[in-house]
C-alpha cells in the first residue's frame, strides 16, 4: 500500500517530495484548508462584483495589464490565457516530475492566497488521485512570471485540451479525464493565472536533481572508500581532530561518514605501519571536496524546501482585508540559485570520482596491475572505461556553467529579468545521470582492485556493497564486452543499490 502524502497547511519536508517522486505517494488534500480557500474565491468574487480593476483578474496580461475585460468575457479572458500560453517544445517531462509538479501546485493553491474555488483545488487532487497527468513539453520557461508555458500545458489538460497521460498510455486530455469521470474544468476569474503563474515546474525538477544527486553523492563516498582500500591507501585524513581545526560542516561530516564506512577493514589494518606519507589528492582529500559539494547540497535543499511550500503565484489574495496585491512571488531566482549549486556540486562529485579512476587504472600511483588486469598488453583491462569517465566528467563540466546569470528581455521589455530556472534544474538530471555512470565505472575498478588483495576483505559495510556489484558483474580476468558492465554499475548508483549497502553511515550526512 503505497503511502499518503497530506498538503495544504503547514510545511511538508523534503521527504514528502520525495516519497511523491520517487514512491508514487498518493497525495490528498488537508480539509483544513478549506477555509481559506474560499475565502480567497470569495474576495475575488466581491472584485468582481465590484468591478474594480485588478490584474489578471479583469484586465489583460503582461504588456497587455492595461486592456480593461468586461464581466462577460472574464471566463474566456481564462481560458485564453491558458490556450495562449501552452506553447511549450521538446521531450514531455517524465510521469514522476509531472505527478510532483501537480503535488506542489495543489499545495500552492491549497494556501488560499490565489483566489481559486474550492472546487478547482478539488478537481486537481482528482487528477492526481486517478493518476491522470498532463503532457508537459520540457522547454519553453525562463523561469519568471512562473513556468509560464508548462503550467498553461498542465490548465489545459484541466479544461480538457491537449494531451494527457491516463491508464499507462497517452490519449486526448478531454478521454484521459473521462477516464477519472472528470468533465473539463470550466475556469472562473483569475483561475487560469493562478494555474499558469509558479515556479512548481522549476522546483520540481530543481527536487528531482537534489534527490538524484544526493543517491550518487552517497554512492561516491562509497565508492571513493573502496578506491582508498584498493589502492592501500590510508585513513589519516579522516581523522576528526584535522577537520575540527578547519570547521566546516560538511568536511566534519563527510569525514565521519567515511571513518564509518572504513572502519574495520582487513586490508587497511594490514598496511598500518607501511611508512607511507601521504596519498593523492583524490584519496586524501575526499572529506574537503565531498564535504564543500555537502555544504552546497544542503544550502539547495534548504532553499527548495522552502520554494516547495510557497505561494508563488501573482497578484495574491489577502481575504483578511479584501486586497489583491501585485509582486513577483513568481521570479524564480531562488530556484536558479539552488540548481546552479546542485550542478557545481555533481560536477565535483564526478570529477573526483574520475580522478579516482585514473589513479587506479595507472599502476605506478596505485601498486595494482595496470589498467586492472593480470595480462596487460594482451588485455587492456578497464583502460577505456576510465576515458568514458573522462567523458563524462567533461560533459558535466560544461553542463556546470551558471544558467542563473543569463536573462532574456520577454514580453515587450514588461518582464525584464528572468530567472532561466526551468533550463538551469532540468539539466540536473542528465548531470546525476553522467556522475552515476562515472561513479558505477569507479565502483568496477575499486571492486577489482580489492579482488587483487584477497584473501584480505575491506570493511564489512563496503563489502556489501562490493557484493551488490559481484552479483551482476563478475571479477574482470580477460578482456570482454564492457558497456553491459558500466550500464549495470551505473544502474547500481543511480538505482540506490550502492547507497542502500551502506546505510548506518548516512545520518552523518543527511541533507536536513
Amino acid at each position: 500500500m503505497r503511502a499518503t502524502i497530506e498538503v495544504g497547511v503547514g510545511t511538508h519536508g523534503l521527504d514528502a517530495w520525495a516519497a511523491v517522486l520517487r514512491e508514487g505517494a498518493a497525495v490528498r488534500l488537508d480539509p483544513a484548508a478549506r477555509g481559506a480557500v474560499e475565502a480567497g474565491a470569495a474576495t475575488v468574487a466581491a472584485i468582481v462584483g465590484r468591478g474594480a480593476p485588478v490584474y489578471g483578474v479583469n484586465t489583460g496580461f503582461g504588456k497587455l495589464a492595461h486592456a480593461r475585460i468586461e464581466a462577460e468575457d472574464l471566463a474566456t479572458l481564462q481560458r485564453n490565457l491558458v490556450l495562449s500560453h501552452a506553447v511549450g517544445l521538446g521531450a514531455p517531462l517524465a510521469d514522476s516530475t509531472v505527478r510532483l509538479v501537480l503535488a506542489l501546485k495543489l499545495a500552492s493553491l491549497a494556501r488560499g492566497a490565489s483566489g481559486v474555488r474550492w472546487e478547482t483545488v478539488l478537481f486537481l487532487e482528482a487528477m492526481l488521485a486517478a493518476d491522470i497527468l498532463p503532457l508537459i513539453p520540457s522547454q519553453g520557461s525562463v523561469g519568471a512570471s512562473g513556468d509560464l508555458a508548462p503550467l498553461a500545458h498542465m490548465a489545459a489538460t484541466m479544461i480538457g485540451v491537449g494531451e494527457a497521460r491516463g491508464a499507462g498510455r497517452t490519449m486526448p486530455a478531454a478521454a484521459a479525464l473521462a477516464t477519472a469521470g472528470l468533465a473539463p474544468l470550466q475556469l472562473g476569474p483569475k483561475e487560469g493565472l493562478a494555474l499558469l503563474n509558479g515556479t512548481q515546474v522549476s522546483t520540481a525538477l530543481a527536487l528531482s536533481g537534489l534527490f538524484a544527486i544526493e543517491r550518487v553523492f552517497r554512492s561516491a563516498l562509497v565508492t571513493g572508500a573502496l578506491s582508498l582500500d584498493a589502492a592501500l591507501g590510508s585513513d589519516t585524513p579522516f581523522d576528526a581532530r584535522i577537520h575540527a581545526l578547519r570547521g566546516h560542516p560538511g568536511q566534519r561530516d563527510v569525514a565521519a561518514a567515511l571513518r564509518i564506512l572504513t572502519a574495520d577493514s582487513q586490508i587497511r589494518a594490514s598496511h598500518k605501519e607501511c611508512g607511507k606519507v601521504q596519498d593523492p589528492y583524490c584519496l586524501r582529500c575526499q572529506p574537503q571536496v565531498m564535504g564543500a559539494c555537502l555544504d552546497l547540497l544542503r544550502n539547495a535543499a534548504a532553499t527548495l524546501a522552502i520554494e516547495a511550500d510557497a505561494v508563488s503565484d501573482n497578484p495574491l489574495v489577502f481575504a483578511d482585508t479584501g486586497e489583491v496585491l501585485s509582486g513577483g512571488n513568481f521570479h524564480a531566482e531562488p530556484v536558479a540559485f539552488a540548481a546552479d549549486l546542485l550542478a557545481l556540486a555533481v560536477a565535483e562529485i564526478g570529477s573526483l570520482a574520475e580522478r579516482r579512476v585514473a589513479m587506479l587504472t595507472d599502476g605506478s600511483i596505485s601498486g595494482l596491475p595496470p589498467f586492472l588486469t593480470r595480462h596487460a598488453g594482451l588485455n587492456s583491462g578497464f583502460m577505456i572505461a576510465h576515458v568514458t569517465a573522462a567523458a563524462l566528467a567533461s560533459e558535466n563540466k560544461q553542463r556546470a556553467a551558471p544558467a542563473s546569470i543569463d536573462s532574456l528581455p520577454t514580453s515587450a521589455n514588461q518582464e525584464d529579468h528572468v530567472s532561466m530556472a526551468t533550463h538551469a534544474a532540468r539539466r540536473l538530471g542528465e548531470m546525476a545521470e553522467n556522475a552515476a555512470g562515472i561513479v558505477g565505472i569507479e565502483l568496477l575498478c575499486a571492486a577489482q582492485g580489492i579482488d587483487f588483495h584477497a584473501p584480505l576483505a575491506s570493511s564489512p559495510m563496503l563489502e556489501r556493497a562490493r557484493g551488490a556489484l559481484r552479483a551482476v558483474v563478475a571479477h574482470l580476468d580477460d578482456d570482454r564486452f564492457l558497456a553491459p558492465d558500466l550500464a549495470a554499475a551505473r544502474d547500481l548508483v543511480s538505482g540506490g543499490a550502492i547507497e542502500r549497502s551502506a546505510a548506518d553511515a548516512w545520518d552523518r550526512v543527511a541533507l536536513a
